[in-house]
């Protein structure tokens, strides 16, 4: 892997760093999420912590179940151990477009890379939930033949996802009619 100013790239095949045309993306360079996208897990994670306590509270208090109340304090424990490591997760969300397929990475301590070939995709979609939108960003989900395949990325500004969908689908068209 090689370093490169603020972005790191990763030289799988010769020709990586050629531009595509369309989306304006490089092929080889790593592309991370917004980094706004924090505020919509920070926002999803408070929530269920908050859920989840109440659940407890409720519980504790109605029933006068002891149990809920320890369960209540471990829910609140893992809510701000995840909002602690939730900046760094994001971080390691991207993606990479490369000559055959798109190329996607999230996880710190169990990494997960997926590659979905283009002449595979058979849906691309753009889905935006009510604190995304406010945040002006969207995830992009692809859809393949196998279905445990599917992949999302997630907190893309709006434009780059409606940009990235318009490629990847001119992409998917041009490789499946090759098949």
């Amino acid at each position: 892997m090689a370093e490169t100013g603020a972005t790191r790239r990763l030289d799988l095949e010769p020709g990586a760093a050629e531009n595509t045309e369309g989306a304006g993306v490089n092929v080889g360079e790593w592309r991370r999420v917004a980094p706004r996208y924090v505020v919509v897990e920070v926002v999803s994670t408070v929530i269920f912590g908050l859920i989840g306590c109440a659940i407890a509270a409720f519980l504790w208090w109605m029933n006068d179940q002891e149990w809920a109340l320890y369960g209540g304090i471990i829910v609140a424990v893992v809510t701000l151990i995840t909002l602690i490591v939730l900046p760094r997760r994001v971080r390691s969300i991207g993606y990479q477009l490369r000559q055959d397929d798109l190329l996607f990475r999230r996880g710190i301590m169990f990494q997960r890379f997926v590659a979905v070939p283009y002449g595979r995709m058979q849906l691309v979609d753009i889905t935006r939930g009510p604190v995304a939108r406010w945040l002006g960003l969207a995830d992009l989900k692809f859809v393949t033949a196998a279905a445990t395949s599917g992949v999302s990325i997630p907190g893309l500004n709006e434009k780059d996802a409606e940009a990235l969908r318009d490629r990847l689908v001119e992409l998917a068209e041009s490789r499946r009619s090759g098949l």
